[in-house]
């Protein structure tokens, strides 16, 4: 069973957009895991424009034991104001599942993966540090990587897990022109699982495109979807939105 992760960066967006605490993202997690999702997830920058430390803090606490909580971070992001550091932040809440991923400050949004190949020497001290707090370590990766000694060297590193960036197959599912894209990601997620990595996906993931995504990758392990599912539950509310996204994973 694919598990889905909902990220709730934009309900932060949309608080911080006031200056106060509404709406409250205690009570937008309560909804998505009464609703039966799997997970909760957060990418903390260390800009803040949408999630804050005390959020991270706070939600470690709400979803222990109940569902699977996952950071998103640059690992080399460190201490700026009241932002402790994307490691000492993780060494704190102790999250299920850390997602590395190569963000820097002035991007919009996650947007490339690493390189297994070229980036897993720099990455040795993060991973350590993150499987010394007991969690799970996926790498965020591009579609179409297909050397297959980076995967067994993310493996041999003690990273758990890849999550495949769906950006481009988003688009082309837009387009009308999906299939290339999509065996991209499934060719990736093959050579993954043969290096005894699990597969996560995430990133402009929506009802419409991604029944075709999961049955491409059978073994899918999980997707984190955020902006899509924030965006209809306007319309649908929150508890719908996710018990549908859970409809079609199943």
């Amino acid at each position: 069973m694919t598990v889905l992760s909902v990220n709730l960066n934009k309900i932060a967006v949309l608080r911080n957009a006031r200056g106060h605490d509404q709406p409250d993202l205690a009570t937008a997690a309560r909804v998505c895991m009464q609703a039966g999702c799997g997970g909760i997830t957060v990418h903390p920058r260390p800009d803040q424009r949408h999630i804050r430390p005390d959020d991270v803090r706070q939600l470690a606490q709400q979803t222990r034991g109940r569902v699977e909580f996952n950071v998103e971070g640059n690992p080399f992001a460190g201490p700026r104001g009241d932002y402790p550091g994307f490691l000492e932040l993780v060494r704190e809440t102790r999250p299920d599942q850390v997602t590395l991923v190569p963000d820097s400050d002035d991007q919009l949004t996650s947007d490339h993966g690493f390189d297994l190949a070229g980036d897993l020497e720099r990455l040795a001290p993060a991973l350590a540090a993150i499987r010394e707090c007991g969690a799970r370590c996926s790498l965020f990766i591009d579609a179409g990587y297909d050397t297959a000694e980076g995967f067994a060297a993310a493996a041999r590193a003690g990273v758990a897990r890849v999550e495949i960036y769906t950006g481009p197959y988003a688009k082309a599912f837009a387009a009308g022109r999906a299939q290339d894209e999509l065996e991209r990601c499934a060719q990736t997620a093959r050579r993954a699982f043969a290096a005894g990595l699990a597969v996560n996906a995430g990133h402009d993931l929506d009802q419409h495109n991604l029944g075709a995504f999961k049955q491409a990758i059978p073994g899918l392990a999980e997707v984190s979807i955020g902006h899509a599912l924030i965006s209809e539950a306007l319309y649908a509310g929150l508890d719908a939105t996710v018990r549908r996204y859970l409809e079609i994973l199943n």
